[in-house]
């Protein structure tokens, strides 16, 4: 395939997937609260971590050592549209709401590894990697903005399953978008269940670098999940009326952050963008707080397009870290361990942890908003610490460590 039609279809699936996500996440919780289920939004919320916890390893290890990757993201993405389908379909015929979690989590399982093998399948076949990939994932920074106004403007389904069973059919399409992608065999060889199992991936955590910068990507990822779960809340507070296309606002930033990504990561080290990442992040949460504490929707909207900033620079560029730094014949499962770290355990406990302090510090009059986002700020903060002190790093060309 010529690279110009692979860069074609890597960014036509990227914006298909994206705008999966950007159907039914933005829009869950109120979702929920126009059923009468505001009871539920925490564990609508845990669920898809949970069932995660798994799924990116045994999918990184497959795509490593068994199923070519872009194969694997096409089936599991059918397999998930269905369960997506069936998942919001039950919730709009008045179903009891545990049909709906449960079919959330198969949903999160199949989704598992799906960035992840995005990524492999992207950086495998890309002839300009490290400055191509952040262009390509711009396809799913659109497509979210894409869902957005979709789902408030033409579908009106702020508050409607109709969000749900858009992202279905979106879904569907991105399968069959990924038939046409550029085949990407397995480069590694199972010797043992635990590498079926995708668990060598946790051999890396043996190294220094590695292992802080997973911890630090699992406690970053404890108070962003207040982001999906309690942002779109705290507009509709404000005197928002369409909470889902606003929220959209972090994927317009997150264009030009993608767009000066390649340069960046070509003349910057890692540790350097990480940790602007993690230093912006403090000050958007910040931002939040005084929003929530001075009733000014506009910092509150500020803070969420700094957000799609921050977002960019730290998760991209973990998954062109890891690109660099892990053998081939273990990088389909180096990305799954970050997705396990960024999408599973650390939405979890933040799913479990920004419920309880939703609960326990913000107000039936909407008081307290102020602490909720100062809390969530001063564990960035900690985060940014910890990286500065104990990452080292290689320089800006990060070499191959593992083998």
């Amino acid at each position: 395939m010529r690279p110009q039609a692979v860069f074609r279809w890597l960014w036509i699936v990227f914006f298909l997937q994206g705008m999966t996500y950007g159907c039914w996440l933005p829009a869950l919780t109120n979702i929920l609260k126009a059923r009468g289920l505001g009871g539920w939004v925490a564990l609508a919320f845990v669920v898809s971590p949970v069932c995660s916890l798994i799924s990116p390893l045994v999918g990184g290890a497959l795509a490593d050592q068994r199923i070519a990757a872009d194969r694997l993201f096409a089936w599991s993405s059918c397999l998930g549209a269905g369960a997506l389908l069936l998942a919001f379909g039950g919730l709009d015929a008045g179903w009891n709401p545990w049909w709906f979690i449960a079919l959330m989590g198969l949903s999160s399982v199949l989704a598992g590894p799906s960035w992840g093998l995005l990524a492999t399948i992207s950086l495998a076949h890309l002839p300009e990697g490290e400055r191509q990939f952040p262009l390509v994932r711009l396809g799913a920074t659109l497509g979210w903005i894409a869902a957005g106004l979709l789902v408030s403007y033409v579908l009106h389904a702020d508050t409607s399953p109709v969000a749900g069973y858009a992202a279905a059919v979106v879904r569907l399409l991105s399968a069959a978008a990924a038939l046409m992608l550029p085949h990407t065999r397995p480069m590694g060889v199972a010797s043992s269940w635990r590498s079926r199992l995708g668990l060598d991936a946790f051999r890396l955590l043996k190294h220094r670098d590695h292992c802080v910068f997973f911890g630090v990507t699992a406690l970053f990822s404890v108070p962003l999940s207040a982001f999906y779960m309690y942002a779109p809340e705290l507009l509709k507070v404000l005197g928002d009326r369409h909470a889902t296309a606003t929220m959209t606002i972090a994927q317009l930033s997150e264009i030009v952050a993608l767009l000066v990504m390649g340069g960046i990561l070509m003349r910057y080290r890692v540790k350097f963008v990480l940790l602007w990442a993690l230093g912006l992040s403090v000050l958007r949460f910040g931002m939040s707080a005084y929003a929530g504490g001075s009733g000014l929707m506009a910092w509150h909207i500020a803070g969420i397009a700094l957000h799609g900033v921050c977002y960019t620079f730290y998760f991209v560029t973990a998954q062109v870290f890891l690109d660099r730094r892990v053998d081939p014949g273990l990088k389909g499962q180096a990305q799954g361990l970050l997705a396990l770290v960024s999408g599973g355990v650390g939405p979890l406990v933040g799913a479990l942890l920004c419920g309880w302090l939703r609960s326990h510090w913000v107000a039936a009059d909407g008081r307290g908003w102020l602490d909720f986002w100062a809390i969530l700020a001063a564990m960035i903060a900690a985060c940014f610490v910890i990286f500065a002190v104990f990452y080292q790093g290689h320089g800006k060309s990060e070499a191959p460590v593992e083998r």
